[in-house]
C-alpha cells in the first residue's frame, strides 16, 4: 500500500464538519448542528448529563458530565439569539430544568468551594442572557427559581483567584437580564479584582501579581472574549466598564493578530489547545460586540482571521471520535498534552468561536467579504513586553512564530516546559510535549535546551525562570534576555534573537552556560513530520532525496530535515565541534504530527567551566510557495554573529 493509500484509508466516515465550506453564515450554522448532533448519543434521559468518553479527570465524573452538557451551549445559545433554529435545542433545555432541580435523579449539587460547575455555570449564564426566550421564557417560576438557586449557591463559595470569577460574574449576569434574583454586590467586586490583573497596552494577566502567564486565557479562552461579551450585554447598566474593555480590545487587537498566519492557524502556544478552534473566539467575541477594529483590521480582514481558523480546522478528521463527539487532543487524540482538568468534556470550550452566529445576516460581519491575512500592513518584527514575546516574521512571510521568555504557570501544570518554556512557538510547527521521563526521545527538547548531568536517562528543560527577563533593543534589535538555574550550580543565560533580512529564514538562541557539574546537553530546532511522502516510512539519518526534497541531514555543527512540513535545520555558529543529530522522538509527542523527528546539536561541557554555544535555527514551512526550490538558498544564507554578541563572549577564534 502506497502512503497516498494509507491516508486516504478512514475507520470511519468523515464528519459532516469536514465536509462544510464554512464560508458563509449558514454553512456556520449547519457546522454547529454537526458539532451538538453526536452528544444526543452521550445525552442522559433528563438531558442533564452527556458521557463524551470515558477518560477520568481531577473533578468528579458528574461534573465532567455537566461540562459535556454546558460547553456546547457556547455554539448553541448565538445560533439561537441569532435567530437560527437547532432541532434538538429542546434537550439542551430539559438537561437545564433537570439538573438543577434537587428533586430530579440528574441534578447537577450545588456548588462548593472551588468546584468544576462554577466554570459550567459561565456558558449557562451566557445562554439565560442571550437565548432566554428559549431557554427561560417557557419555564415553570419553579423550574426559574431552581435555576437561580443553583447557580446562586457560587456567590458564596470560594473560588480561583484567576479567570474563574468571570465565570460567577456571567451567572450573575444571566440571571439579572432575566429578572431573577442575583448578587450584584458579587458581581461588583468580582470586576474589581479581575481589573486588578491588567497590565497595559490591552493585555491582562490570567491571575495577580507574581508570575506572568499571558496565553489563549489572557485573549481568545477567557478574559478579553468574556469582557467584550460583557462591555455588550452590560453596556446600559455599565457604560463606563463596557467602554474600557472595548478599548483595551481595540489595542489587544494590534497585538493578538500576530499570533496567526495567512494559512489560518494559530501559532501553539500555552495550556488548554484541546480547545482548539476556540484559539479564535477573541476574534469572534470582536464581531459579537460589533466593534470596529484600527485599520488594517477591517470586518473583512476579521472575519477572514476566523473562517480561515475553522477551515483550517476542517481539514483535520481526526479530532473526532468515530461517533462524531470530539476528541482531547490537537488534531489528532491526544492525552499526552492534556491537563488534568481536561474531561472528555472539556473539548466543546472550542464552541465559543461560535458567538458571531448573534449577529443578523445583516451585519457587516456577514454581509462582507472575507480579506487576506493583513501581511504586508503589520511589522515583520514585533516585541510585546507584557506576555514578554518577540512576534517574528520571516521567509516571505510563510513563517509566523515567536521568541519566548518569561511566562510560566503558577501551578505544577503537566509539561509546564513544553507548553511555556520553550525559546520558540511557531504556526507551521505545533509544539511537542514530553511522552515519558527516560531517555531524550521521551523528553522531546524541541525549540529547548536541555541538560542532563546523569549521562542522558534524566533531561531538564527550561520551566520557570531565575528572576525575570526583559527585552533589550542591541544594535537597533529587540533581544529577548532571561536566565534559568536547574540546579543550584548551574547557570544558563539566554539571548533569544529575531530574524534579519539578510537571513529571514533563522533566528539566534545565545547560551552562556556556566556548569558546577558535568553536563550532557540537546538542543532542538522545531519537530517536523517524520515519514517520506512516497512510501510512509520513517525518515532515516544520513538519508536525503535532493529531488524529492527529503530526508535527513547531520554534520560536526549541523542537523537538518526536509520533509512534507518544509525544511527545518540547527546550526551551531561558533567555531568548533557541536555534533548534529536526527532525534527519532516518540510518537503523539508533537501537537499536530503523530509521526515527527527533531534536528538537534549535541554537547558535553565539563565541571567548573562556562561553555558559549550560538545557535542558528532554520525553518521554511511548506505554504511557502516554491519551498523545494528556495530552501537552499535559504539554509546557505546564514546570520552574521552580531557585534554585541563577540563583545559579550570575547574572541571566538
Amino acid at each position: 500500500m502506497t502512503a497516498a493509500a494509507a491516508s486516504a484509508n478512514r475507520p470511519f466516515p468523515l464528519h459532516p464538519f469536514c465536509k462544510n465550506p464554512l464560508r458563509t453564515r449558514d454553512n456556520v450554522v449547519d457546522a454547529v448542528a454537526s458539532l451538538l448532533d453526536p452528544l444526543a448519543g452521550g445525552t442522559s434521559s433528563g438531558g442533564a448529563l452527556v458521557k463524551v468518553s470515558g477518560t477520568g479527570t481531577r473533578f468528579d465524573e458528574t461534573a465532567a458530565q455537566v461540562e459535556g452538557y454546558a460547553r456546547p451551549l457556547w455554539g448553541l445559545a448565538p445560533l439561537l439569539a441569532g435567530g437560527s433554529k437547532y432541532s434538538g435545542t429542546q434537550r439542551f433545555v430539559n438537561g437545564l430544568v433537570n439538573g438543577t432541580d434537587p428533586e430530579s435523579p440528574e441534578f447537577w449539587g450545588y456548588m462548593e468551594d472551588i468546584d468544576q460547575r462554577m466554570v459550567e455555570a459561565c456558558p449557562i449564564g451566557y445562554t439565560l442572557a442571550i437565548a432566554g426566550h428559549e431557554f427561560w421564557d417557557p419555564l415553570t417560576q419553579k423550574q426559574k427559581d431552581n435555576i437561580e438557586t443553583w447557580l446562586g449557591s457560587m456567590n458564596d463559595k470560594e473560588m480561583p483567584n484567576t479567570n474563574w470569577l468571570w465565570f460567577r460574574v456571567f451567572a450573575n449576569l444571566g440571571l439579572k437580564k432575566q429578572g431573577a434574583a442575583f448578587s450584584q454586590d458579587r458581581l461588583n467586586a468580582d470586576i474589581k479584582q479581575l481589573n486588578t490583573f491588567y497590565r497595559g497596552d490591552g493585555w491582562s494577566n490570567d491571575g495577580p501579581e507574581g508570575y506572568r502567564q499571558m496565553d489563549y486565557y489572557s485573549g481568545s479562552f477567557a478574559i478579553q472574549y468574556l469582557q467584550l461579551l460583557y462591555a455588550t450585554l452590560a453596556a446600559d447598566s455599565d457604560p463606563e466598564q463596557a467602554s474600557e474593555y472595548r478599548d483595551r480590545a481595540k489595542k489587544y487587537a494590534l497585538d493578538f493578530v500576530h499570533y496567526w498566519d495567512p494559512e489560518g492557524r494559530a501559532i501553539t502556544f500555552g495550556r488548554s489547545l484541546t480547545y482548539r478552534f476556540a484559539m479564535v473566539g477573541f476574534w469572534a467575541a470582536v464581531a459579537f460586540a460589533d466593534l470596529e477594529l484600527p485599520e488594517p483590521l477591517s470586518w473583512g480582514v476579521v472575519k477572514g482571521i476566523w473562517l480561515r481558523n475553522l477551515r483550517w480546522w476542517s481539514k483535520h478528521p481526526d479530532i473526532f471520535h468515530s461517533n462524531g463527539m470530539l476528541s482531547i487532543g490537537y488534531t489528532y487524540p491526544n492525552t499526552y498534552l492534556a491537563e488534568n482538568y481536561n474531561s472528555p468534556g472539556s473539548p466543546y470550550w472550542s464552541m465559543l468561536a461560535f458567538a458571531p452566529l448573534a449577529l443578523p445576516p445583516t451585519h457587516p460581519f456577514w454581509t462582507v467579504d472575507e480579506e487576506p491575512y493583513p501581511l504586508f500592513h503589520l511589522p515583520i518584527i514585533r516585541p510585546l513586553p507584557h506576555p514578554r514575546h518577540i512576534m517574528c516574521r520571516g521567509a516571505g512571510g510563510g513563517h509566523t512564530f515567536l521568541l519566548s521568555s518569561g511566562q510560566s504557570c503558577h501551578y505544577p501544570l503537566k509539561a509546564t516546559q513544553a507548553k511555556y518554556g520553550k525559546f520558540s512557538y511557531s504556526s507551521a510547527f505545533a509544539y511537542s510535549v514530553p511522552t515519558g521521563s527516560y531517555t531524550l526521545e521521551q523528553f522531546v527538547p524541541e525549540s529547548s535546551l536541555a541538560l542532563s548531568d546523569d549521562d542522558g536517562e534524566i533531561w531538564k528543560m527550561r520551566r520557570a525562570l531565575d528572576g525575570d527577563s526583559d527585552i533589550e533593543t542591541l544594535e537597533g534589535v529587540p533581544v529577548l534576555v532571561s536566565s534559568m538555574k536547574p540546579w543550584p550550580d548551574v547557570d544558563v543565560k539566554t539571548w533569544l534573537v529575531p530574524p534579519t533580512e539578510a537571513s529571514d529564514c533563522w533566528h539566534l538562541r545565545i547560551h552562556r552556560l556556566t556548569a558546577g557539574r558535568a553536563l550532557k546537553t540537546a538542543e532542538g530546532a522545531w519537530a517536523v513530520y517524520g515519514c517520506y511522502s512516497k512510501t510512509g516510512r520513517m525518515l532515516e539519518e544520513s538519508v536525503f532525496d535532493p529531488e524529492a526534497v527529503e530526508g535527513c541531514r547531520q554534520t560536526e555543527n549541523s542537523a537538518f530535515v526536509a520533509s512534507r512540513s518544509g525544511a527545518v535545520g540547527i546550526f551551531e555558529l561558533l567555531p568548533g565541534k557541536r555534533p548534529g543529530g536526527i532525534s527519532l522522538v516518540d510518537a503523539n509527542s508533537n501537537l499536530v504530527e503523530a509521526r515527527s523527528v527533531l534536528p538537534v546539536l549535541y554537547k558535553d561541557v565539563e565541571a567548573g567551566t562556562t561553555t558559549w554555544l550560538v545557535t542558528a535555527v532554520f525553518a521554511l514551512p511548506d505554504c511557502v510557495e516554491g519551498w523545494k526550490q528556495k530552501w537552499r538558498a535559504g539554509w546557505d544564507s546564514k546570520p552574521i554573529l552580531p557585534g554585541w554578541v563577540k563583545e559579550l563572549i570575547g574572541s571566538v577564534n
